[in-house]
């Protein structure tokens, strides 16, 4: 059993479109994921501009069509070469001067220190093992000032495996897709952790929950943390 679900896992490149189709295809569930990235913009209008910002694991492009702010250049980031090409096709064949798209280690970015006014990473920060140094590089390529913003769900929360298992699991499991197992291997750090190392590093953040505006993780399905910088300390 053990070489079984190890086999399984090394084909998630072949796994991938049926695992996403599996965990997305619901009108619910597109619309709760949606939210989550609403969430994360929820601090920001048309009003506020930054010159350089940087979107870390952007996958394929999910996030962008949510960010009201402007702009000189955004930058999209993920490990995986393919979803970076996804995310290219979904602009179409020419995508404006001002998005660029490069293949870059989240948690070892290859940027200077102070380059970016704004750092985004939605829907990560629970895959990153060590998720502290990973914090602590966004921070290092932020100039003073600049804008942290980070998403995660509230996994483990009593909400999150609820909606969970009625939803993408139940989905998965008809697939026959181990959903369990993929979950275990993917989101390595849980909620409650992740919140403690973002109050202990930066306890001026500001915190945004959904759907309730109520400080726990288990009545709720998505956490985003805003802070802005100051490195002159």
């Amino acid at each position: 059993m053990l070489g079984k679900d190890d086999a399984w896992f090394k084909q998630r490149d072949i796994a991938a479109d049926t695992y996403t189709d599996t965990n997305y295809s619901s009108v619910l569930q597109t619309f709760v994921m949606h939210q989550s990235h609403k969430l994360a913009e929820k601090a920001f209008d048309e009003k506020i501009h930054f010159k350089q910002v940087l979107e870390v694991g952007a996958g394929t492009c999910e996030h962008l069509q949510f960010v009201k702010h402007t702009f000189d250049q955004y930058i999209m980031t993920d490990l995986d070469q393919k979803t970076l090409d996804v995310a290219k096709k979904k602009l179409g064949d020419q995508p404006p001067n001002s998005i660029k798209f490069e293949k870059q280690n989240a948690a070892k970015l290859d940027y200077p220190d102070d380059s970016f006014d704004r750092v985004i990473g939605v829907h990560i920060l629970e895959h990153i093992f060590q998720p502290h140094l990973a914090i602590k590089e966004w921070y290092r390529v932020l100039r003073d000032g600049g804008v942290m913003t980070i998403l995660i769900p509230t996994d483990p929360g009593l909400a999150w495996r609820l909606s969970r298992h009625f939803g993408p699991r139940r989905r998965a499991t008809k697939a026959g897709i181990p959903y369990d197992y993929i979950m275990a291997r993917e989101h390595v750090n849980p909620c409650n952790n992740l919140i403690a190392f973002l109050n202990y590093y930066f306890p001026e953040g500001k915190a945004l929950w959904w759907p309730f505006p109520i400080a726990l993780i288990d009545v709720n399905l998505f956490y985003a943390f805003n802070i802005k910088v100051n490195k002159t300390n």
